[in-house]
């Protein structure tokens, strides 16, 4: 079965002590793996993990954002220039979670998107409770994007539908699976299948049955078996078609 993980977080201290270990296992089940940075050290870190069938992406979080500045962004050109790399990110908005104020936030995430477009990389975009900052300026940006994933989707159904409209990729996690995320399970539904990608986020949003423990990357085949359900399709071709849409939007051949 062709899965992969588009989005994980292996370069976390809470694989400080077992790293290699779960890389390997991940590597045995799954195709291949994105590993994604969210400030300058964790990308350092995800591009140091970057091997056959490891990428990484590399970018500042909204959470940093206050300290993004003109020295930060020449240091992030010079890591998205780095072998392996196949995106930026993860970049965007945090308005749940205001640790930079809302200004550095999008000043940051503006700087990132004429980054992505300048290299000619696609990128990977957090959005958090900020759909109307968010849409608005990625629509500003979709003409010159090479492509745009909206990691671990978490608005509506009606945003989804938005947001594929501008030609962008949306990824679910494992939170899809959890048993009050019908508003989430309505978006994978809306979602068309050539433009979904699956994800773990790992090492958090571990799927069920394993929520509340720490997730691991080959986590995913439990998420993407909930939403080949929810398109009906079988697993088989689920797996085919969205490991297809995230090789396309990476760029990644295999």
């Amino acid at each position: 079965m062709r899965l992969v993980d588009t989005h994980c977080h292996l370069q976390s201290e809470r694989y400080s002590e077992d790293r290699e270990a779960v890389l390997e296992e991940s590597l045995n089940r799954l195709e291949w793996l994105v590993i994604i940075g969210d400030d300058l050290p964790s990308s350092e870190a995800a591009l140091a993990l970057v091997r056959h069938r490891v990428y990484a992406v590399v970018g500042v979080h909204p959470y940093y954002a206050a300290a993004f500045d003109a020295a930060q962004e020449e240091a992030l050109a010079a890591l998205a220039a780095r072998p392996g790399v196949v995106a930026i990110g993860e970049m965007g908005l945090d308005y749940f979670n205001e640790y930079s104020p809302r200004a550095a936030q999008q000043t940051a995430f503006r700087r990132q998107l004429e980054m992505a477009c300048a290299l000619g990389l696609p990128v990977a975009i957090h959005n958090r409770d900020a759909d109307a900052d968010t849409y608005p300026i990625l629509k500003e940006f979709s003409t010159s994007l090479k492509g745009c994933i909206m990691h671990c989707f978490g608005s509506t159904a009606a945003d989804a539908e938005r947001y594929v409209e501008l030609g962008f990729h949306i990824s679910f996690a494992g939170n899809v699976t959890f048993p009050k995320a019908e508003a989430l399970r309505d978006a994978a539904r809306v979602t068309p299948l050539d433009r979904l990608l699956v994800e773990t986020d790992a090492p958090f949003l571990a799927p069920i049955p394993f929520r509340g423990k720490r997730c691991e990357p080959h986590h995913v085949a439990h998420t993407a078996a909930c939403l080949a359900e929810l398109k009906g399709v079988t697993l088989e071709a689920f797996t085919a078609q969205t490991t297809a849409n995230a090789a396309a939007v990476y760029g990644i051949a295999h």
